[in-house]
């Protein structure tokens, strides 16, 4: 209940400032409309009341009725609320781009498996877990080439990444740089945001390369899986400023991954153009109350003998 009071704030706040000038004109009503308000400038304050019976009670209820129902108004078209719209990509999971390293280093026997071997088993497990939700693959070496676009057959992604090895890369390297700007170009053409993960065993690109890269990247989050303990991933890490998650022999590695990526992705959608729910509805049935009580006293009023 505190939470939702401190939140609670105005879509339109410029128009209450005719919450005044309603309370102004109310007062010139009342002063205006009273039936004794003739006969107050002909006869003196005390004859006048000595000879006025009348039900002071119930005009005052009217009009604060009337009063309140003013109020109300301007405050439901004020825009009153206190929760922000469901996040649209919250239901739609936004893309998850992997970036494969496919070089001779990840080859290599020892220990075994290989990296390249655990790349292709932890690609499995995660988009196992992101079944039905958008991955895409990006294998690199001294080249990036676009394997898959974003699918939401996450199936036919295992496979591909199952034939991924150094032999089919066309240049030897280790160009991470040209893959995260090849992901890049990828997530910007679409419309849900994104998030780039970075597979390998290590990384030999200068961090001056990987910097330039990162900024271009703009907002897409990134994640390291470090198929081995090697520093190098750790200082790329820092300088695209990404989060490093290491290689776990179960599914706890995969499963922080995809948890981040799908945190991530909303978070920054929902950061660029926050959206309030408008609750100014909620008012309308006290309006309609107050309408209701209105009509009936002075239905009540005007059936019965003034005296």
């Amino acid at each position: 209940m505190m939470e939702t009071f401190s939140q609670l704030h105005f879509i339109r706040p410029g128009w209450l400032w005719l919450l005044p000038l309603v309370g102004g004109l109310w007062w010139l009503w009342r002063r205006h409309t009273t039936p004794l308000r003739g006969w107050r400038e002909q006869i003196a304050p005390e004859l006048l009341q000595a000879m006025t019976v009348r039900n002071s009670t119930r005009q005052d209820y009217s009009a604060l009725v009337l009063l309140a129902g003013w109020l109300l108004a301007v405050i439901a078209i004020a825009g009153p609320t206190w929760k922000q719209e469901p996040n649209p990509f919250a239901a739609d999971a936004a893309p998850l781009m992997i970036l494969l390293k496919a070089d001779k280093s990840m080859d290599q026997p020892d220990p075994l498996p290989s990296a390249i071997e655990r790349a292709r088993l932890k690609v499995d497990d995660l988009v196992r877990i992101r079944q039905g939700q958008p991955v895409g693959l990006i294998a690199y070496a001294g080249s990036a080439h676009l394997v898959l676009p974003p699918t939401r057959d996450t199936s036919i992604v295992a496979e591909m990444a199952a034939q991924i090895s150094s032999g089919i890369m066309p240049e030897p390297g280790d160009r991470l740089d040209l893959a995260l700007e090849k992901a890049d170009e990828i997530l910007k053409g679409g419309d849900a945001g994104g998030t780039v993960l970075v597979i390998a065993d290590s990384v030999t690109d200068d961090a001056a390369s990987l910097v330039k890269a990162g900024q271009k990247k703009g907002a897409f989050p990134i994640q390291f899986l470090a198929l081995r303990n090697d520093p190098s991933l750790q200082r790329a890490a820092e300088a695209v400023q990404a989060s490093l998650v290491e290689l776990t022999p179960d599914d706890a590695d995969v499963t922080a991954i995809a948890k981040a990526a799908e945190r991530k992705s909303v978070v920054g959608v929902a950061g660029e153009d926050q959206r309030w729910e408008e609750m100014g509805y909620w008012l309308v049935p006290f309006l309609a109350v107050i309408v209701a009580a209105g009509f009936r006293r002075e239905k009540q009023f005007n059936g019965r003998e003034v005296q």
